[in-house]
């Protein structure tokens, strides 16, 4: 699976984890070059609470564009050390 955003690749793995339809790419196979950490946090009942990143490249920015969960829930443990990207800024594809 690859994740791009304006002719980026944000991260590739053939080692994704799917939960909810959205595949969770290693923390490994990041480009953390484009990734900015944000302040913006949710809770999700079972997987607990979420961080995300805000993805940046000269001057363009997507903010919240990518979550991960630095403490997921027991439950949620397969997404640890994983991060998630929102198909509606960012191209996940085969």
């Amino acid at each position: 699976m690859k994740a791009t955003w304006n002719d980026i690749v944000l991260a590739d793995s053939d080692d994704t984890v799917v939960v909810e339809g959205n595949h969770y790419f290693p923390s490994a196979s990041l480009n953390d070059d484009h990734l900015e950490t944000s302040d913006h946090r949710t809770t999700c009942p079972w997987k607990g609470k979420a961080h995300y990143y805000d993805l940046v490249k000269n001057g363009d920015r997507a903010e919240n564009a990518a979550w991960y969960y630095p403490d997921p829930s027991d439950a949620a443990a397969e997404i640890e050390n994983h991060v998630a990207f929102y198909t509606s800024q960012v191209e996940v594809r085969e």
